[in-house]
């Protein structure tokens, strides 16, 4: 990737286009996006292991299509996208090593297309740049291949207010308006509510129009894109969760209460590597960890100043402005952090940041700086180094953990929990699925059963408990046998022992 941010700056020594948006790019303009996209494509494979095992929440999409376990629970704040996105290989394959090569590949795919679609706004090398930017982040490398939505958002945010500035300008681009339409749909169909806040400055740009008439085409195709992708969503809050307005309170609970919350910090705190900070307490990271976060809005800032100047103010405010919606709730309104929420931030602003780098190395029409290219690219390497080994160091200890639940499945085999089972407890729904077991909880946000319901199972089949060390287990499992394991005590149903006899 570094060779790849090497060779984007070096581009930035050739002019750029004309002012102003819609010029016709060719073949050779669309090189540099198509390599940085391959080399994000390389570098999941290499740098973010294919056999990682799945996640708590990859658990829960992946489950709801695959045939490895039951279904886990599947609560008000999550939409189905992540599980069709999955579908094609988690459907007929358990192999979590294909499934990874698969979403990285997508991932790869969907980067290059989303760049593409501000082509004629922003220089190829300048788009190359952005690219390589976004996709050079630890958080980017850990969760393209990953089975989580956040990502795919920031991609339908990136196509869609690329191709809404093209329509803007010709109404007659008809590829711009399903862009659009696709980008809109895409990000409501992963995460409905994060697709709402991203394209509020679009409907604002839609509805400046000195002819209303003119708006109507644009704004037609993006609301029926948010429509499109949270169609299942809504359907899904009248069946199972009361309705919409429901369905998001129950949402709202789960997530802590949405409200006037200063997550800024907890933000800060979870650049070093921890993929949820709930709570989130601790020291900050070193500066240099957290260095390039505090650089982000100032380079930005100074982009759009460059851009005022090249004649392409409007794409770039209106990435800044996606942006900084985008970024809103998950840094004032929820009480607590991961780095993932704010990947579509991070896709757009990528693209004012390029633009200011770019224009530092050389601006369009000037002298190449010497200087200012060698502490661009100091800075760029340190950086990298930087995201490096905070990725290694999050795979690492994600592996490992995800190795726990596979071992902890293996003892409960060995105890005789096996399929057609039941797991409750303490991470019960990753461990259940490591297992092939089924999930339920009495109370809690998974809350999907009763503690009769669960006793009646252990009756029929293998059932088991699961609490930590100093944790006690409900009244019905108090009289089962209770076995070590690591931090966990587990408490089989004697069902199971029965069957691990025979």
């Amino acid at each position: 990737m570094a060779d790849s941010t090497h060779a984007v700056l070096a581009g930035a020594r050739r002019p750029g286009p004309a002012p102003g948006a819609g010029r016709v790019t060719g073949p050779r303009d669309a090189l540099p996006v198509a390599a940085v996209a391959a080399a994000f494509t390389a570098a999941q494979l290499l740098l973010v292991r294919p056999g990682m095992g799945l996640g708590w929440d990859e658990i829960v999409y992946v489950s709801q299509v695959g045939g490895h376990a039951p279904a886990a629970f599947f609560s008000a704040p999550r939409a189905r996208g992540v599980s069709l996105l999955v579908a094609p290989v988690a459907s007929w394959s358990s192999s979590t090593a294909l499934l990874r090569v698969y979403l990285a590949l997508l991932s790869g795919l969907g980067l290059h297309v989303a760049l593409r679609a501000w082509r004629g706004l922003f220089p190829s090398h300048v788009l190359a740049l952005a690219g390589a930017l976004f996709a050079s982040l630890w958080v980017t490398l850990f969760y393209g291949p990953q089975a989580m939505p956040n990502y795919w958002v920031a991609i339908g945010a990136l196509l869609c207010a690329g191709c809404s500035l093209r329509a803007r300008a010709d109404r007659r681009d008809r590829a711009a308006l399903r862009g659009v339409l696709g980008g809109a749909a895409l990000m409501a169909w992963m995460r409905p509510m994060d697709a709402v806040w991203a394209v509020l400055p679009l409907l604002a740009l839609a509805l400046a129009r000195r002819r209303p008439r003119a708006a109507v085409p644009l704004l037609a195709v993006l609301l029926a894109g948010l429509v499109a992708g949270s169609a299942e969503w809504v359907i899904e809050a009248y069946v199972s969760y009361g309705g919409p307005l429901r369905r998001l309170s129950d949402a709202s609970a789960i997530q802590g209460g949405l409200g006037a919350h200063f997550a800024v910090v907890d933000q800060l705190r979870s650049l070093g590597g921890r993929t949820l900070c709930r709570p989130c307490a601790g020291a900050l990271p070193a500066p240099l960890i957290t260095a390039w976060w505090y650089a982000l809005p100032v380079l930005a800032l100074l982009g759009l100043r460059f851009a005022r100047r090249a004649g392409r103010t409007l794409p770039a405010l209106t990435a800044s402005a996606c942006a900084a919606t985008a970024a809103f709730p998950y840094l004032f309104l929820i009480g607590y952090a991961a780095p993932r929420f704010l990947l579509p931030a991070y896709a757009l602003l990528a693209l004012p940041v390029a633009h200011a780098l770019a224009h530092l190395v050389r601006p369009p029409g000037g002298a190449r700086r010497p200087a200012a290219l060698a502490l661009v690219a100091l800075g760029l390497a340190v950086h990298l180094s930087v995201q490096y080994a905070v990725l290694a160091g999050t795979v690492g200890r994600t592996t490992a953990a995800r190795h726990d639940w596979d071992r902890t499945a293996a003892e409960l085999h060995r105890l005789g929990v096996r399929p057609p089972c039941l797991l409750t407890g303490e991470n019960a729904i990753p461990i259940a699925f490591y297992t092939g077991c089924g999930s339920a909880a009495t109370d809690g946000h998974n809350a999907n059963t009763t503690p009769a319901a669960i006793e009646g199972a252990a009756r029929r089949g293998p059932v088991a408990v699961l609490t930590g060390a100093g944790g006690s287990p409900p009244a019905y499992a108090r009289a089962w046998p209770v076995h070590r394991f690591g931090d966990l005590r587990l408490y089989v149903a004697p069902a199971a022992r029965k069957d691990a006899g025979t």
